[in-house]
Protein backbone atom coordinates (compact mmCIF):
# COMPACT_ATOMS: atom_id res chain seq x y z
CA UNK A 1 0.00 0.00 0.00
CA UNK A 2 1.25 3.47 -0.88
CA UNK A 3 0.42 6.63 1.07
CA UNK A 4 1.73 10.19 1.31
CA UNK A 5 3.03 11.51 4.60
CA UNK A 6 2.28 15.14 3.62
CA UNK A 7 -0.45 14.97 0.92
CA UNK A 8 -1.30 18.69 1.14
CA UNK A 9 2.09 19.53 -0.36
CA UNK A 10 0.81 18.20 -3.70
CA UNK A 11 -1.18 21.42 -4.06
CA UNK A 12 2.16 23.00 -5.01
CA UNK A 13 1.90 21.09 -8.30
CA UNK A 14 -0.52 23.81 -9.36
CA UNK A 15 2.50 26.10 -9.64
CA UNK A 16 3.83 24.13 -12.61
CA UNK A 17 1.14 25.13 -15.15
CA UNK A 18 1.48 28.71 -13.85
CA UNK A 19 5.23 28.57 -14.54
CA UNK A 20 4.64 27.15 -18.06
CA UNK A 21 2.11 29.89 -18.80
CA UNK A 22 4.52 32.61 -17.66
CA UNK A 23 7.32 31.04 -19.69
CA UNK A 24 5.10 30.86 -22.79
CA UNK A 25 4.25 34.53 -22.39
CA UNK A 26 7.97 35.37 -22.01
CA UNK A 27 8.91 33.42 -25.15
CA UNK A 28 6.12 35.08 -27.12
CA UNK A 29 7.41 38.47 -25.98
CA UNK A 30 10.94 37.48 -26.97
CA UNK A 31 9.80 36.42 -30.46
CA UNK A 32 8.01 39.74 -30.96
CA UNK A 33 11.16 41.63 -29.95
CA UNK A 34 13.31 39.62 -32.40
CA UNK A 35 10.76 40.25 -35.15
CA UNK A 36 11.46 43.98 -34.80
CA UNK A 37 14.92 43.36 -36.27
CA UNK A 38 13.49 41.92 -39.51
CA UNK A 39 12.34 38.68 -41.05
CA UNK A 40 12.48 35.69 -38.65
CA UNK A 41 14.44 33.49 -41.07
CA UNK A 42 16.98 36.28 -41.62
CA UNK A 43 17.45 36.78 -37.87
CA UNK A 44 17.94 33.02 -37.48
CA UNK A 45 20.78 33.09 -40.01
CA UNK A 46 22.37 36.11 -38.31
CA UNK A 47 22.23 34.35 -34.90
CA UNK A 48 22.71 30.67 -35.78
CA UNK A 49 23.56 29.68 -32.22
CA UNK A 50 20.20 30.80 -30.85
CA UNK A 51 17.45 28.16 -30.39
CA UNK A 52 13.94 28.65 -29.08
CA UNK A 53 13.52 24.87 -28.94
CA UNK A 54 16.42 24.66 -26.50
CA UNK A 55 14.73 27.21 -24.24
CA UNK A 56 11.56 25.10 -24.28
CA UNK A 57 13.47 21.88 -23.64
CA UNK A 58 15.10 23.44 -20.58
CA UNK A 59 11.72 24.71 -19.37
CA UNK A 60 10.25 21.21 -19.65
CA UNK A 61 13.17 19.75 -17.71
CA UNK A 62 12.82 22.40 -15.03
CA UNK A 63 9.06 21.71 -14.77
CA UNK A 64 9.69 17.97 -14.47
CA UNK A 65 12.29 18.64 -11.77
CA UNK A 66 9.75 20.75 -9.87
CA UNK A 67 7.17 17.96 -10.14
CA UNK A 68 9.53 15.28 -8.76
CA UNK A 69 10.74 17.64 -6.03
CA UNK A 70 7.19 18.37 -4.85
CA UNK A 71 6.27 14.67 -4.88
CA UNK A 72 9.43 13.95 -2.90
CA UNK A 73 8.50 16.63 -0.34
CA UNK A 74 5.10 14.89 0.07
CA UNK A 75 7.14 11.76 0.96
CA UNK A 76 5.51 8.72 -0.70
CA UNK A 77 5.63 5.75 1.66
CA UNK A 78 5.19 2.04 0.98
CA UNK A 79 3.71 -0.31 3.55
CA UNK A 80 6.39 -2.80 4.49
CA UNK A 81 4.75 -4.85 7.24
CA UNK A 82 1.22 -6.23 7.18
CA UNK A 83 -0.34 -7.17 10.51
CA UNK A 84 -3.71 -8.50 11.56
CA UNK A 85 -5.26 -6.38 14.29
CA UNK A 86 -8.47 -6.60 16.29
CA UNK A 87 -10.73 -3.57 16.40
CA UNK A 88 -14.09 -2.66 17.86
CA UNK A 89 -16.56 -0.51 16.01
CA UNK A 90 -19.91 -0.13 14.35
CA UNK A 91 -20.70 -1.22 10.81
CA UNK A 92 -22.52 1.52 8.94
CA UNK A 93 -23.81 1.77 5.36
CA UNK A 94 -24.83 5.11 3.87
CA UNK A 95 -27.32 4.87 1.01
CA UNK A 96 -27.14 8.11 -0.99
CA UNK A 97 -29.74 9.19 -3.53
CA UNK A 98 -28.01 10.34 -6.76
CA UNK A 99 -31.09 10.85 -8.92
CA UNK A 100 -31.44 14.04 -10.95
CA UNK A 101 -33.77 15.52 -8.34
CA UNK A 102 -30.79 15.65 -5.96
CA UNK A 103 -29.36 18.43 -8.11
CA UNK A 104 -32.16 20.77 -6.96
CA UNK A 105 -30.78 23.87 -5.27
CA UNK A 106 -33.21 24.32 -2.36
CA UNK A 107 -30.29 23.04 -0.23
CA UNK A 108 -27.14 24.96 -1.18
CA UNK A 109 -25.15 24.49 -3.34
CA UNK A 110 -27.45 21.57 -4.24
CA UNK A 111 -28.88 18.57 -2.42
CA UNK A 112 -26.25 16.08 -3.58
CA UNK A 113 -23.21 18.31 -3.07
CA UNK A 114 -24.40 19.25 0.42
CA UNK A 115 -24.94 15.58 1.32
CA UNK A 116 -21.47 14.65 0.08
CA UNK A 117 -19.87 17.40 2.17
CA UNK A 118 -21.68 16.17 5.29
CA UNK A 119 -20.69 12.54 4.63
CA UNK A 120 -17.07 13.60 4.18
CA UNK A 121 -17.11 15.31 7.59
CA UNK A 122 -18.74 12.22 9.08
CA UNK A 123 -15.94 10.01 7.74
CA UNK A 124 -13.45 12.26 9.52
CA UNK A 125 -15.23 11.41 12.79
CA UNK A 126 -15.05 7.65 12.31
CA UNK A 127 -12.56 5.88 14.54
CA UNK A 128 -12.58 2.10 14.36
CA UNK A 129 -16.00 2.10 12.74
CA UNK A 130 -16.42 0.60 9.29
CA UNK A 131 -18.30 2.27 6.47
CA UNK A 132 -19.91 1.23 3.20
CA UNK A 133 -21.42 3.40 0.47
CA UNK A 134 -24.46 2.54 -1.64
CA UNK A 135 -25.74 4.89 -4.33
CA UNK A 136 -29.16 4.69 -5.92
CA UNK A 137 -31.47 6.27 -8.44
CA UNK A 138 -33.73 3.97 -10.51
CA UNK A 139 -31.57 1.11 -9.25
CA UNK A 140 -29.00 0.69 -6.47
CA UNK A 141 -25.29 -0.02 -6.67
CA UNK A 142 -22.60 -0.66 -4.04
CA UNK A 143 -20.08 2.13 -4.53
CA UNK A 144 -17.84 0.90 -1.70
CA UNK A 145 -18.12 -2.35 0.30
CA UNK A 146 -17.86 -2.04 4.08
CA UNK A 147 -14.28 -1.10 4.96
CA UNK A 148 -12.20 0.49 7.70
CA UNK A 149 -10.19 2.35 5.02
CA UNK A 150 -11.59 5.84 5.52
CA UNK A 151 -9.27 7.40 2.93
CA UNK A 152 -10.70 5.08 0.29
CA UNK A 153 -14.21 5.99 1.44
CA UNK A 154 -13.54 9.69 0.86
CA UNK A 155 -12.01 8.97 -2.54
CA UNK A 156 -15.04 6.96 -3.69
CA UNK A 157 -17.38 9.58 -2.22
CA UNK A 158 -15.73 12.34 -4.26
CA UNK A 159 -16.43 10.47 -7.51
CA UNK A 160 -20.19 10.22 -6.93
CA UNK A 161 -22.41 12.21 -9.32
CA UNK A 162 -25.87 11.94 -10.92
CA UNK A 163 -24.07 10.20 -13.82
CA UNK A 164 -22.92 7.37 -11.55
CA UNK A 165 -26.13 5.45 -12.33
CA UNK A 166 -27.67 5.47 -15.80
CA UNK A 167 -31.21 4.50 -14.73
CA UNK A 168 -33.08 7.50 -13.37
CA UNK A 169 -35.78 7.37 -10.70
CA UNK A 170 -35.73 6.88 -6.93
CA UNK A 171 -35.74 3.25 -5.76
CA UNK A 172 -35.37 3.44 -1.97
CA UNK A 173 -36.46 -0.18 -1.57
CA UNK A 174 -33.65 -1.34 -3.86
CA UNK A 175 -31.21 0.85 -1.91
CA UNK A 176 -32.23 -0.78 1.38
CA UNK A 177 -31.85 -4.28 -0.08
CA UNK A 178 -28.45 -3.42 -1.56
CA UNK A 179 -27.30 -1.92 1.75
CA UNK A 180 -28.50 -5.04 3.58
CA UNK A 181 -26.39 -7.22 1.28
CA UNK A 182 -23.26 -5.28 2.31
CA UNK A 183 -23.32 -6.79 5.81
CA UNK A 184 -21.92 -10.20 6.66
CA UNK A 185 -24.56 -12.89 6.44
CA UNK A 186 -26.14 -13.80 9.79
CA UNK A 187 -24.21 -11.01 11.55
CA UNK A 188 -26.76 -8.23 11.42
CA UNK A 189 -27.03 -7.15 15.05
CA UNK A 190 -25.85 -3.65 15.94
CA UNK A 191 -25.59 -2.58 12.32
CA UNK A 192 -27.11 0.56 10.83
CA UNK A 193 -28.16 2.01 7.49
CA UNK A 194 -28.53 5.73 6.81
CA UNK A 195 -30.69 6.67 3.82
CA UNK A 196 -30.18 10.19 2.45
CA UNK A 197 -32.85 11.10 -0.08
CA UNK A 198 -35.64 13.49 -1.01
CA UNK A 199 -37.98 10.53 -0.48
CA UNK A 200 -39.77 10.72 -3.84
CA UNK A 201 -39.96 6.97 -4.41
CA UNK A 202 -41.42 5.97 -7.78
CA UNK A 203 -39.90 2.58 -8.50
CA UNK A 204 -40.49 -0.08 -5.82
CA UNK A 205 -41.72 -0.96 -2.33
CA UNK A 206 -39.52 0.77 0.27
CA UNK A 207 -41.84 -0.20 3.13
CA UNK A 208 -41.51 -3.91 2.42
CA UNK A 209 -37.74 -3.59 2.10
CA UNK A 210 -37.56 -1.65 5.40
CA UNK A 211 -39.56 -4.36 7.16
CA UNK A 212 -37.19 -7.05 5.86
CA UNK A 213 -34.12 -5.12 7.01
CA UNK A 214 -35.60 -4.31 10.44
CA UNK A 215 -36.62 -7.94 10.94
CA UNK A 216 -32.93 -8.83 10.86
CA UNK A 217 -32.11 -6.35 13.63
CA UNK A 218 -30.57 -3.62 11.49
CA UNK A 219 -31.40 -0.02 12.37
CA UNK A 220 -32.54 2.32 9.61
CA UNK A 221 -32.05 6.07 9.92
CA UNK A 222 -33.30 8.47 7.26
CA UNK A 223 -32.40 12.02 6.31
CA UNK A 224 -34.80 14.04 4.22
CA UNK A 225 -32.97 16.48 2.01
CA UNK A 226 -34.97 19.12 0.17
CA UNK A 227 -37.97 21.35 0.63
CA UNK A 228 -41.62 20.22 1.01
CA UNK A 229 -42.53 23.23 -1.15
CA UNK A 230 -40.47 21.82 -4.00
CA UNK A 231 -37.70 23.08 -6.27
CA UNK A 232 -37.01 22.82 -10.03
CA UNK A 233 -34.58 20.20 -11.31
CA UNK A 234 -31.63 21.71 -13.23
CA UNK A 235 -30.61 20.18 -16.57
CA UNK A 236 -27.03 20.20 -17.79
CA UNK A 237 -25.16 19.85 -21.06
CA UNK A 238 -21.36 19.62 -21.12
CA UNK A 239 -21.35 20.45 -17.39
CA UNK A 240 -23.24 23.70 -18.02
CA UNK A 241 -26.75 24.35 -16.77
CA UNK A 242 -29.12 24.77 -19.71
CA UNK A 243 -32.44 25.20 -17.88
CA UNK A 244 -34.90 23.21 -15.79
CA UNK A 245 -36.59 19.90 -16.44
CA UNK A 246 -40.07 20.17 -17.97
CA UNK A 247 -42.91 17.69 -18.36
CA UNK A 248 -44.70 16.73 -21.57
CA UNK A 249 -46.94 19.80 -21.34
CA UNK A 250 -43.96 22.15 -21.02
CA UNK A 251 -44.44 22.84 -17.31
CA UNK A 252 -41.39 22.98 -15.04
CA UNK A 253 -41.09 19.80 -12.94
CA UNK A 254 -40.91 20.43 -9.20
CA UNK A 255 -39.23 17.94 -6.86
CA UNK A 256 -40.65 17.88 -3.33
CA UNK A 257 -39.39 16.30 -0.15
CA UNK A 258 -41.60 13.34 0.88
CA UNK A 259 -41.13 13.44 4.65
CA UNK A 260 -43.98 11.04 5.35
CA UNK A 261 -42.27 8.21 3.47
CA UNK A 262 -38.88 8.76 5.12
CA UNK A 263 -40.43 9.06 8.59
CA UNK A 264 -42.24 5.77 8.12
CA UNK A 265 -39.09 3.97 6.94
CA UNK A 266 -37.16 5.24 9.98
CA UNK A 267 -40.00 4.21 12.30
CA UNK A 268 -40.06 0.68 10.87
CA UNK A 269 -36.27 0.49 11.21
CA UNK A 270 -36.29 1.69 14.86
CA UNK A 271 -34.21 4.64 13.75
CA UNK A 272 -34.33 8.41 13.60
CA UNK A 273 -35.65 10.71 10.90
CA UNK A 274 -33.94 14.08 10.45
CA UNK A 275 -34.72 16.82 7.98
CA UNK A 276 -31.68 18.47 6.44
CA UNK A 277 -31.29 22.24 6.36
CA UNK A 278 -28.70 24.57 4.86
CA UNK A 279 -27.13 24.80 8.32
CA UNK A 280 -27.20 21.16 9.43
CA UNK A 281 -27.88 18.12 7.28
CA UNK A 282 -28.52 15.96 10.35
CA UNK A 283 -25.78 13.34 10.01
CA UNK A 284 -24.02 14.39 13.22
CA UNK A 285 -27.13 13.81 15.33
CA UNK A 286 -27.75 10.38 13.82
CA UNK A 287 -24.09 9.40 14.17
CA UNK A 288 -24.19 10.32 17.86
CA UNK A 289 -27.06 7.84 18.23
CA UNK A 290 -25.12 5.20 16.31
CA UNK A 291 -22.06 5.67 18.53
CA UNK A 292 -24.20 4.58 21.48
CA UNK A 293 -24.70 1.18 19.87
CA UNK A 294 -22.73 -1.79 21.13
CA UNK A 295 -19.47 -2.09 19.23
CA UNK A 296 -18.54 -5.38 17.62
CA UNK A 297 -15.03 -6.82 17.40
CA UNK A 298 -13.61 -7.58 13.98
CA UNK A 299 -10.21 -8.42 12.52
CA UNK A 300 -8.52 -6.49 9.77
CA UNK A 301 -5.13 -6.47 8.11
CA UNK A 302 -3.29 -3.17 8.23
CA UNK A 303 0.20 -1.96 7.39
CA UNK A 304 1.92 -1.30 10.70
CA UNK A 305 5.06 0.31 9.29
CA UNK A 306 5.93 2.29 6.19
CA UNK A 307 9.21 2.99 4.41
CA UNK A 308 9.82 6.43 2.93
CA UNK A 309 10.63 6.71 -0.77
CA UNK A 310 11.16 10.48 -1.04
CA UNK A 311 14.84 10.06 -1.83
CA UNK A 312 14.15 8.59 -5.28
CA UNK A 313 12.02 11.54 -6.34
CA UNK A 314 14.46 14.08 -4.89
CA UNK A 315 17.31 12.31 -6.69
CA UNK A 316 15.54 12.49 -10.06
CA UNK A 317 14.77 16.17 -9.44
CA UNK A 318 18.44 16.93 -8.70
CA UNK A 319 19.58 15.09 -11.86
CA UNK A 320 17.13 17.04 -14.00
CA UNK A 321 18.18 20.35 -12.44
CA UNK A 322 21.87 19.58 -13.07
CA UNK A 323 21.15 18.71 -16.71
CA UNK A 324 19.07 21.86 -17.07
CA UNK A 325 22.01 23.93 -15.82
CA UNK A 326 24.54 22.13 -18.06
CA UNK A 327 22.51 22.61 -21.25
CA UNK A 328 23.21 26.07 -22.65
CA UNK A 329 20.53 28.29 -24.15
CA UNK A 330 22.71 28.58 -27.24
CA UNK A 331 24.02 25.91 -29.55
CA UNK A 332 27.62 25.02 -28.85
CA UNK A 333 29.99 23.97 -31.62
CA UNK A 334 30.30 20.42 -30.33
CA UNK A 335 26.47 20.04 -30.39
CA UNK A 336 25.97 21.44 -33.89
CA UNK A 337 25.85 17.91 -35.26
CA UNK A 338 22.92 17.02 -32.94
CA UNK A 339 19.58 17.82 -34.58
CA UNK A 340 17.50 17.62 -31.40
CA UNK A 341 17.58 21.40 -30.92
CA UNK A 342 17.75 22.57 -34.54
CA UNK A 343 14.20 23.95 -34.58
CA UNK A 344 14.33 27.76 -34.45
CA UNK A 345 10.67 28.50 -34.03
Amino acid sequence: MIKLEHPNILYLLLLIPVFILIFWYYMSWKKRKLALFGDTSLVSRLVPEFSFARYWFKAVMYSAAMMFLIIGMANPQIGSKLEEVKRKGVDLVIALDVSNSMMAEDIKPNRLARAKMAISRLIDRLESDRLGLVIFAGKAFTQLPITHDHAAAKMFLSSISPYSIDVQGTAIGSALEQSFSCFEENKYRNKAIIVISDGENHEDDPIGAAQMVAKNGIFIHTIGIGSPDGAPIPEFSNNRMTGYKKDASGQTVMTKLDEAMLRRIASIGNGTYTRATNIDIGLDKIFDDIKEMEKQQYESKVFSSYESRFQYFIGIAVILLVLEIIISNKKSKWLNSITLFDIKK
